[in-house]
C-alpha cells in the first residue's frame, strides 16, 4: 500500500470537562517500511470495527447544507491547492467538537492517502496509548508506550478514486460505527456531511437469506450446499478484511463455475432488493451457520438464526421440532396424506 502523503496531528483532552486542544504538526512523516507497516495494521484493525457505509451528501439531498465544510475543502487538496498538512490540520480543528462531546482521553490523530492496487483512498482515525511493557538493552524490563489500535473509536476511510470518478456507488465512504457509539457515529457523519447510503448489516442478512433460499431451492445435497457455504462465507470475510464490498455478480460466479448466473438471476428474480455492491459486516458472517445432518433416509439442513424460532431443539427428548414448513413440503404432505 504505497503511502503519499501522511502526518500525525496531536489531540490534547485533560478530562472530560476540559475542551480538545489540537497540537498541529508541521510537516509530514517522510516514507518508511515502518509506516507502512502501520498502515498494514491500522487496516486490519479498522476492517474488524462495525462501520456505518455512505457517502457525501450532494444537492438533491435533504442534508446538503452540512456538506458545505468538509467536502469542498477535501476537493481543494485533491486539486492542488493546499498541502497535506494544511488540509489535515484544517480537518482535525472540524473534528474537536466532536472529541469534546463524545471523548475523554487524548489522542493522536493519523493522517493517511494511500494506494491499495489502483484505488486511491484516504483515512483518518484518532489513535489512543496504552501503557505496557518491554525489555531494555540491559535485560530489563521497561515501561513501554504504544498505539492501542483495537480502541479506536473515531476513523473514516474514503475511496477517493469512487468518488472523484463520481461512481454510482453509495458506500464509498465508511465511518466506525461501534455498538454504544451510535451518536458519536451521527455526529462524525454531520462534521463530514456524510448520509448513510446502505445498512450493512441488514443487506448482510438478506444476502444470506437469499443464499439460503437458493440452496433450498435447488435442494443441494449436503455436501454441496456446506461448500457453497464455505466459499460463501470464505469470499465475504475476505472482502470484509480489504475493506471492500461483495459483488453480487462476483459471488454468483464463483458459487458456481458451470452457471455463473444462476445465484445472481435467483436474487434479481426473486426481488431481495439487494444493491449489486453490499458492504460485508463482518459479525453478521460469523453468526451464520448451516446445521445438517443425514441419517436413514431423511435429511435435515437449515440456518442457525431460525433455532429457537422457527426451530426448537429439545435434547432431553433428542426431538427437533418445525415451525413454518415450506410450502412446497407441504403441499407433498397434503398430497401423500389425501
Amino acid at each position: 500500500m504505497p503511502i503519499q502523503h501522511c502526518i500525525v496531528h496531536a489531540v490534547d483532552k485533560a478530562g472530560s470537562d476540559q475542551p480538545a486542544r489540537l497540537s498541529p504538526a508541521t510537516a509530514e512523516l517522510a516514507p518508511s517500511a515502518l509506516l507502512e507497516e502501520l498502515l498494514a495494521r491500522f487496516h486490519d484493525a479498522y476492517h474488524a470495527k462495525t462501520k456505518a457505509w455512505g457517502h457525501f451528501v450532494t444537492a438533491s439531498d435533504d442534508q446538503a447544507e452540512s456538506a458545505a465544510g468538509f467536502v469542498p475543502v477535501l476537493a481543494d487538496y485533491l486539486d492542488g491547492k493546499h498541502d497535506f498538512a494544511a488540509f489535515t490540520r484544517g480537518a482535525a480543528e472540524r473534528l474537536l467538537p466532536v472529541v469534546d462531546a463524545h471523548l475523554s482521553v487524548s489522542g493522536h490523530l493519523l493522517c493517511v492517502d494511500y494506494h491499495q492496487g489502483e484505488t486511491h483512498y484516504l483515512a483518518l482515525a484518532l489513535l489512543h496509548q496504552r501503557e505496557g511493557f518491554g525489555v531494555g538493552d540491559s535485560l530489563q524490563v521497561v515501561p513501554a508506550t504504544q498505539l492501542n489500535l483495537a480502541r479506536m473509536s473515531l476513523g473514516l476511510r474514503i475511496n477517493l478514486t469512487q468518488w472523484r470518478e463520481g461512481a454510482a456507488s453509495r458506500h464509498y465512504l465508511s465511518w466506525i460505527h461501534d455498538r454504544g457509539g451510535k451518536k458519536l457515529s451521527e455526529d462524525l457523519a454531520g462534521v463530514l456531511g456524510a448520509t448513510e447510503g446502505i445498512d450493512a448489516t441488514g443487506e448482510t442478512r438478506t444476502l444470506l437469506k437469499a443464499f439460503s433460499d437458493y440452496v433450498e431451492r435447488e435442494d443441494m445435497p449436503e455436501e454441496q450446499s456446506r461448500e457453497k457455504t464455505e466459499a460463501l462465507i470464505d469470499y465475504a470475510n475476505e472482502q470484509a478484511g480489504r475493506g471492500e464490498p461483495i459483488t453480487l455478480e462476483e459471488l454468483s460466479e464463483l458459487l458456481d463455475e458451470q452457471q455463473p448466473k444462476a445465484f445472481y438471476d435467483h436474487i434479481r428474480n426473486a426481488d431481495y432488493g439487494l444493491s449489486p455492491e453490499i458492504p460485508p459486516d463482518k459479525r453478521t458472517l460469523r453468526q451464520f451457520r448451516r446445521f445438517t445432518g443425514r441419517a436413514g433416509g431423511m435429511s435435515i439442513s437449515f440456518d442457525s438464526h431460525l433455532l429457537g424460532s422457527s426451530i426448537e431443539y429439545d435434547e432431553s427428548q433428542d426431538r427437533l421440532v418445525i415451525k413454518q414448513l415450506p410450502k412446497q413440503l407441504k403441499e407433498q404432505l397434503k398430497k401423500r396424506q389425501g
